[in-house]
């Protein structure tokens, strides 16, 4: 199962969004505190609807402990960050890989890229602002959604 680690989350309707997203592709949510909102947040939930109770969600206290779990699936785990060259779309995403998002202020630390290697990814696009979080985390899952479908992913 593909997974999708939301690290140190701030805005509730990102969350709430990317939650439909995950639900929608059979994909699980990872979710590494602190988180700058409550998942009670009416906000969460107005974003996910009714699909929060069904979703597959954990919560974790730190990056480290979320990729432990993650021992023996096999999959690999991509960095998305602006401070990356490489684009996504020149990865085969694999249907058990990890793809790990920062926080909508500030990105990654570079404490977690400096480990990444080849493994950090981008979306590319102009210089200066970013793209929404929801919006980023839709464009890549989906293109390992498109990968397995067409059969491109590594496995």
């Amino acid at each position: 199962m593909r997974n999708v680690v939301l690290f140190q989350p701030e805005i509730p309707p990102n969350t709430g969004n990317i939650g439909r997203l995950c639900h929608a592709t059979g994909t699980r949510l990872h979710l590494i505190e602190p988180f700058g909102f409550s998942l009670d947040d009416k906000s969460v939930r107005r974003a996910g609807l009714d699909y929060w109770s069904e979703l597959e969600v954990a919560t974790w206290p730190d990056l480290e402990s979320c990729l432990a779990s993650r021992r023996g699936s096999g999959g690999r785990v991509w960095y998305l960050t602006t401070k990356a060259t490489r684009p996504y779309w020149d990865v085969a995403l694999g249907s058990e890989d990890w793809l790990v998002f920062g926080p909508e202020t500030r990105g990654l630390p570079d404490s977690i890229l400096s480990r990444a290697g080849d493994q950090a990814v981008t979306i590319p696009q102009r210089a200066g602002r970013s793209l929404n979080l929801a919006t980023a985390v839709g464009i890549v899952l989906y293109e390992a959604v498109r990968q397995e479908a067409l059969g491109e992913g590594i496995r």
